[in-house]
């Protein structure tokens, strides 16, 4: 008898008995929210995720009705050392990001705090929600939030990542707009965060994910907004360099802060399309003059046109698909000029496309959902509205015009998840290569389209993941939420 065979089963063994520990543990003082395998609520919320990349089997689910409630149960699960995750929206694509095998999922599904202030200029939202139901619930007091582009990504996690918004040019990165956190801490005790309370925390929670606490509440700004013009604008493909040229224009000078775009570059059939979206902040006004160079290219389709942002939410929600398998991968390029921008997107984008091939060969093209390339221009207009909000963890310059991109893939079918991976591992290192030669490359990867391997709070620039670090062991200092601690899942700043 070899005795390394039987480590595969000691540690699943650790395993069960940990998960077993949490969910028994639970379940003496909070039975009414505990959910075993075999029950309804189980099966579902341990569906509910917007990848099939996360879907895992944890040993229970607890579902708390109250941030004192979710104390208890944190603390109980720290007293019997028993593993746990958390699930807010459950749209980052990382499998064991919001999930877990074996131990307890707790999900925040019932934290469905959704209420104006009497003055109604915050609004304060639950962890339960996702973007749709926000923009919805604020659609008939004519006010929006500076949250989510697609209206099914989850509240929490776009929050905590930063919140690339439409209104960023007008107020900075949606966490620039929380005025105030709700937050269970990893001993079980509830605080409030802001700039008067716990103020360290309150700037380490804008970027600085789940490493602080759990956050049970989020009262952030709202922003006046009736109905935006709005839509997809898509060009053919002899037209991509013109379109790219576009993008580069935007970004090299955004003088109308009440505009935002998301240029992609999407294959389609044997060609590829250059497709945008469209936002501008107005009631009234159409086809803004910043947006000629994009409009003045003929479009095959176009849904520009007037509507609410919730309506709006909604159609872009649509360009993605649920319950397939997906990546996204995130980078950076900086520069302070049209030329240096473009270079910088003509670079990435020829890299990207020029190894497609490398990966059609080995995915039937049948299995294929999308494949995209996608832009986030953001500039001094930004940038400066972050600082006018007392700034944040993310570490960017004002003074830097910083021109993020996505690269995303999804597909149908978990036999090719190594495949995908790999080939967006060699295509993302073959990026990184190019910009650093050419001079443009900054380690920023935003945390809502990164990809489990990437770095992200190096990113950040040394000063701020030192003072992350402090904040995380000031209010976590047993390291219950770090790599090696009981909570599971997510981007640690001790990794």
């Amino acid at each position: 008898m070899r005795v390394a065979s039987l480590l595969p089963l000691a540690a699943t063994a650790t395993a069960a008995t940990a998960a077993t520990s949490g969910c028994t543990t639970l379940q003496q003082s909070l039975s009414d929210e505990v959910f075993a395998p075999s029950t309804d609520v189980y099966k579902y919320e341990a569906q509910d995720f917007w990848s099939n990349t996360e879907i895992m089997s944890p040993g229970c689910v607890f579902r708390p009705q109250s941030a004192a409630q979710l104390g208890e149960g944190v603390k109980a699960l720290v007293d019997a050392n028993a593993q746990f995750a958390v699930r807010g929206g459950g749209h980052m694509g990382i499998r064991g990001s919001n999930n877990i095998d074996n131990g307890v999922l707790i999900v925040m599904s019932n934290l469905t705090t959704l209420v104006l202030s009497e003055d109604e200029s915050i609004v304060s939202v639950g962890p339960g929600y996702r973007w749709a139901d926000v923009y919805s619930y604020l659609e008939s007091y004519g006010l929006a939030a500076a949250g989510g582009r697609l209206g099914p990504v989850g509240v929490p996690g776009l929050l905590l990542a930063g919140g690339v918004n439409f209104y960023g040019n007008q107020v900075g990165f949606g966490c620039d707009t929380v005025v105030n956190y709700e937050v269970v801490l990893a001993n079980g005790t509830v605080v409030e965060a802001n700039r008067n309370s716990h103020s360290d925390l309150f700037w380490a929670l804008k970027g600085g994910s789940s490493n602080f606490g759990l956050v049970t509440r989020f009262d952030m700004e709202t922003i006046e907004s009736t109905k935006v013009w709005a839509g997809t604008y898509t060009v053919a493909g002899e037209y991509v360099e013109q379109f790219l040229k576009a993008a580069a224009t935007y970004a090299a000078n955004i003088s109308d802060a009440k505009t935002h775009i998301v240029p992609a570059v999407v294959p389609e059939g044997n060609t590829t399309v250059g497709s945008v979206i469209l936002f501008y902040d107005s009631a009234t006004e159409s086809y803004p003059e910043i947006f000629k160079p994009f409009t003045d290219i003929p479009a095959i389709s176009s849904t520009l046109g007037f509507k609410t942002l919730s309506e709006f939410a909604t159609e872009t929600g649509a360009l993605v698909t649920p319950h397939i398998n997906d990546i996204f991968v995130a980078g950076t390029i900086k520069a302070t000029d049209y030329t240096s921008l473009y270079n910088g997107i003509a670079l990435i984008n020829n890299t990207f496309f020029n190894q497609l091939p490398k990966l059609t060969a080995q995915i039937p093209s049948a299995n294929i959902s999308l494949i995209e390339l996608d832009w986030q221009p953001i500039g001094h207009s930004w940038l400066t509205a972050s600082e006018s909000r007392g700034g944040n963890a993310l570490g960017l310059d004002s003074n830097q015009i910083y021109l993020c991109y996505a690269e995303v893939v999804e597909w149908i079918g978990e036999a090719y998840d190594d495949i995908v991976d790999a080939w967006l591992q060699e295509t993302t290192e073959m990026i990184n290569n190019a910009t650093k030669k050419a001079g443009l490359f900054d380690a920023f990867n935003y945390m809502g389209d990164a990809a489990g391997w990437q770095d992200i709070f190096g990113g950040y620039g040394e000063k701020n993941l030192e003072r992350l670090r402090t904040v995380a062991k000031e209010y976590d200092p047993n390291g219950v939420l770090q790599k090696d601690g009981l909570m599971k899942g997510g981007f640690k700043v001790f990794n």
